[in-house]
Parts: C-alpha cells; sequence; structure tokens
C-alpha cells in the first residue's frame, strides 16, 4: 500500500512539474515550448538588396541541421522568415505579425538598416529580443534606448574610421571622392570615414554624390565624381547598386584607389555581377574567415562549413553573404544553447549581452565576440583586405581593441 501511495505520488509531482514548466513557457516565454522553439526575421527575398536574401535561406538550412541532430536541449527551431523588399512599413508589419499572430520567441539576424529602424521600437516596446542585427548601423549600440536590440558586425562608423586610418598612412596626399547612399546606412560609414580623416577632411575630400535605392543607376555620380579629379574613393553601398557603380567606374576608365564598405564585397554576389577583374585592386575589411581562401582550405571551421552546405544548402557556398549567415546561425545557436531550459527572453538577452570573450569558429585567430552591459557590439575587430581579381587577400594587421 504504502508503495502504491508513494508512486501515485511522484507522478503527481511529474504532473505539477510538467503543468508549471507549460505554465511558463505560456506566461514567460512566447514561442517556447517542450518540443519547439519559434524564431522570426523579417529578410529582404525581394527588392533593391535582395542579394541578401541568401542570409535567410542560410538560417534555415542550419536550423535545418540542428533539427536533424535532435535540436537544441531536444527543441526544434522553427523559423519564420518574412520578405520586406527592405521596406520599412512592410519590415513593422513583419514585426507585427511574427509577435503578435506567430508567437515567436525572438527575432533574428534581420537584415537592412531602414527595416530594423522601423522594428526596432515597437519590438523594444514589446520587450523582445532583437538578436544579432545584421550591419553595422551604430544605433545597433544603443542600450540605453533599445536594451532589447543587439548587433553583430563592427560598426560602420568604426569600420570607416579603419579606412580612413588606412589611407593617411598610405596614401595622405590623396583627393577624395564620396559616393554613398542617401540614408542612415551610407550617412553612418560616412561619419566614421570623414571622422577617421580629422582635420586633414576638409582638403582631402574634395567630392560627393548621393543616391537613393530606388535610382535605377548611378552613372551620372560616377561620371561626376570622376571628372572632380579625385584619385581615391570612398563608397557606402550595397546589392545591385554596388554591382553597377563598380562596372560603371571600370568602363569610363576611372581608377581611383577604392575603398567600400563590407556590405559591398561579397565576390559571389557584388563583385561578379560587376566582373571581378573591374573589382581588382579595391579596398575592404572583414573579421571571419574567406571559405574561398587559400589559407583556410583545411581548417576545421571551413571544413565543417563545406560539409553543411553540400548535406543542407540548396545554393550557392562560395557566396560570403551565405558563410555570413552560417556564422551567425552558429551565434544563436551558442546563445540558446547556454540559456539550457531557462528559455525566457530575459535570460535570453542576458547571455546575449555578456559575451565573454566567445571564438567562434568563422572567426580570424585573434578576434573575438564580447558583450557587456554598456558594449552592444560583439565584434569590434577588422582585418585590411585587397581584392586580386579573384579573391580578398589579408594585408596588415587585426585594427581595434583585442576583446
Amino acid at each position: 500500500m504504502m508503495i502504491m501511495v508513494r508512486a501515485v505520488f511522484v507522478q503527481l509531482c511529474v504532473a505539477v512539474l510538467a503543468l508549471a514548466e507549460s505554465a511558463s513557457y505560456a506566461n514567460d516565454a512566447p514561442g517556447v515550448s517542450p518540443t519547439e522553439i519559434r524564431i522570426g526575421q523579417s529578410i529582404p527575398y525581394s527588392g533593391p538588396i535582395s542579394s541578401y536574401g541568401v542570409i535567410g535561406r542560410a538560417h534555415a538550412a542550419y536550423f535545418a541541421k540542428i533539427n536533424a541532430e535532435g535540436g537544441i536541449n531536444g527543441r526544434k527551431i522553427k523559423l519564420i522568415s518574412l520578405d520586406d523588399s527592405y521596406n520599412p512599413a512592410r519590415a513593422l508589419e513583419n514585426a507585427r505579425r511574427l509577435v503578435e499572430q506567430d508567437d515567436v520567441f525572438v527575432l533574428f539576424n534581420c537584415v537592412g538598416t531602414a527595416t530594423n529602424l522601423a522594428m526596432r521600437r515597437y519590438l523594444d516596446g514589446k520587450k523582445v529580443p532583437h538578436l544579432f542585427v545584421s550591419g553595422g548601423d551604430t544605433a545597433w549600440g544603443d542600450h540605453q534606448h533599445y536594451p532589447w536590440l543587439l548587433g553583430w558586425m563592427p560598426s560602420y562608423q568604426f569600420e570607416g574610421r579603419v579606412y580612413a586610418r588606412h589611407l593617411l598612412k598610405t596614401k595622405p596626399n590623396a583627393k577624395v571622392a564620396l559616393l554613398h547612399s542617401n540614408d542612415d546606412y551610407g550617412k553612418d560609414y560616412v561619419k566614421g570615414f570623414v571622422d577617421g580623416l580629422g582635420a586633414r577632411a576638409k582638403e582631402m575630400i574634395i567630392a560627393t554624390q548621393t543616391f537613393d535605392w530606388s535610382d535605377p543607376t548611378l552613372d551620372s555620380q560616377i561620371i561626376s565624381l570622376s571628372a572632380s579629379g579625385a584619385d581615391t574613393l570612398f563608397s557606402a553601398m550595397a546589392g545591385k547598386h554596388a554591382s553597377m557603380a563598380i562596372r560603371k567606374i571600370h568602363d569610363i576608365g576611372w581608377r581611383p584607389l577604392h575603398y567600400t564598405g563590407v556590405p559591398s564585397s561579397s565576390p559571389t554576389a557584388i563583385l561578379a555581377p560587376a566582373g571581378l577583374e573591374r573589382a581588382k585592386g579595391m579596398i575592404t575589411a572583414y573579421y571571419a574567415k574567406d571559405q574561398m581562401a587559400e589559407a583556410w582550405k583545411n581548417d576545421p571551421a571551413i571544413k565543417d562549413y563545406f560539409a553543411w552546405a553540400k548535406q543542407y544548402y540548396d545554393g550557392d557556398a562560395t557566396d560570403g553573404i551565405v558563410a555570413f549567415g552560417y556564422q551567425l546561425a552558429q551565434a544563436l545557436e551558442y546563445v540558446l544553447r547556454k540559456a539550457g531550459n531557462d528559455l525566457t527572453r530575459v535570460n535570453v538577452m542576458r547571455i546575449a549581452t555578456h559575451l565573454e570573450s566567445v571564438e567562434f569558429p568563422m572567426l580570424l585567430p585573434g578576434i573575438r565576440a564580447r558583450t557587456g552591459a554598456d558594449d552592444f557590439y560583439p565584434i569590434e575587430q577588422l582585418q585590411m583586405m585587397q581584392f586580386d581579381g579573384q579573391r580578398w587577400v589579408p594585408s596588415g594587421a587585426i585594427e581595434g581593441a583585442q576583446k
């Protein structure tokens, strides 16, 4: 009789714990159940920067791998990824749907400056983690006003300063032209570059042209900058506009020393449509391993990347933008695994904002991800690189503070 009572008591305890766990998920962790974690995102699968849509496809393929291996602590990842066409109004509509209808746990690696700016106030008001935002807008580090939003890559202003310091060191008498999108994305890059030139900015910058994402070509801007007599170009572009600009610069016979931001550097998505030979000599900076570089062909992380792509990714794994999506999925996996069964939004945000010099597999040696209560930029180091006509070749030391 006593054994039977104990058995019934144990069963009751298990039932109570199960109910408590279920209630916890329902009340404290929307999008989480004993078997599933729902992740949301808004991505430009169409529109002027649709080349970055492969980021979402890479995420889906990476989560398929995780699910095939048993999920995260027994829970499968369900990714709900919506197209916003790089339209801020549509991105906000997507965010509302994901939170209020699809009941997602977090929003992850949404792509685009204007679109993320449109979503951040709503998501912060709802206290929904807005994790590892794609891009380097300075706004992603505004932890005081938007404590639920976290960036990933170095800020565009930091990157712009890195290029300016390199120019002052290697070509101090340069005549500089600026070409940038007429929005927060382009202006952030230019501010960093101008700040980096310091007192020399006024004498070195001799021409500036801007463009809108709706512009069908950049021909007039390129021709005007070429006519200025500039021998150096700093550009803040992306997507098809970057490809068009690189092609036009070469085809009119202008040969400036060309610095360009990370979003314009993908050999597959950006440079190939322009013609790889037209991009030869361009300078950029990055923080992760180039999966196509000879130096990394035997690296375990790169081998794992191509093994994943062969089994799960239906697309061109040589594209650096795909590799970017892969590395970000690894970062989210790290956070979710570290949370264990304490899958509340507060705890996940706490973990993401307290990364302690994490060496993610795809990062360059010596570069680590670190965050803190007043530091919402996980990556703050960059390696200078120059394009040799086929791939980006590292040059010089890593810029930025050791994390």
